[in-house]
């Protein structure tokens, strides 16, 4: 690790204990972390910064627990089984934040790219993509006017529609590592397509991640098509 990535840690561990405090005293912080209350109180404040090894320990573990449970706290789902995450893909500085969490807490290869599906899932690819020093690629519904060459996936879907995306062939070479994001994964459909995307591309798969998984049917489905790891923050 060298010194601007030990820098990135400390501050990212520093923020995940702020968003902690907000729901804690000092105390019950320390209840949580097992940190010393005196030395948690300097990291929030801003005095000091942690040692790489703790600060790696407040991102892995306690990062990805607090984040699921805030993550779980901003989502509803409506009697239809519809999900609202909107209060998360719309928080920027919250998916900045979840962003070493996912690529320290997962098996993901690290990418060369990161893709997505216009239009939600645009927001946690950019954290992501940013934080791996990374481009950021999203496929659209559409074809831009001024692009010539494009990838394509085409799928019907079981209801009869077809639905296809479009992704410009420069955005992904042959040979670089793919990593697949959404926010919301539902029947896999989505995931299937810009799997397929990458295939085309002669890339290879990093890994899939949503932040939400609603029920299993999209895991599996995405799991039938790559061995790549394949993860969620949380499941309803």
């Amino acid at each position: 690790m060298n010194r601007a990535e030990k820098a990135a840690l400390q501050l990212r561990a520093v923020d995940v204990l702020r968003m902690l405090k907000q729901t804690r005293t000092y105390d019950e912080l320390a209840e949580t972390t097992g940190l010393p209350a005196g030395d948690l109180n300097r990291y929030v404040n801003g005095h000091v910064l942690p040692g790489a090894d703790r600060a790696r320990e407040v991102v892995d573990e306690l990062g990805r627990e607090a984040l699921a449970e805030e993550l779980d706290a901003r989502i509803s789902v409506d009697d239809e089984g519809y999900v609202d995450n909107s209060a998360t893909v719309f928080d920027q500085p919250f998916l900045d934040l979840a962003a070493p969490v996912v690529a320290n807490g997962f098996d993901f290869d690290r990418p060369d790219v990161v893709l997505t599906a216009a239009t939600d899932g645009i927001t946690l690819a950019a954290a992501l993509a940013s934080y791996y020093g990374v481009r950021c690629a999203y496929a659209k519904k559409r074809k831009e006017t001024a692009v010539e060459d494009f990838i394509e996936a085409r799928q019907r879907l079981q209801s009869g529609i077809e639905l296809t995306y479009y992704l410009p062939a420069s955005a992904i070479d042959p040979g670089e590592s793919v990593l697949v994001v959404d926010d919301l994964i539902r029947s896999g459909e989505t995931q299937e397509l810009l799997l397929d995307i990458v295939h085309t591309a002669e890339a290879d798969v990093a890994g899939v991640f949503a932040l939400i998984a609603a029920g299993e049917d999209g895991i599996r489905r995405a799991r039938e098509r790559t061995d790549a790891p394949i993860g969620s923050l949380v499941s309803v």
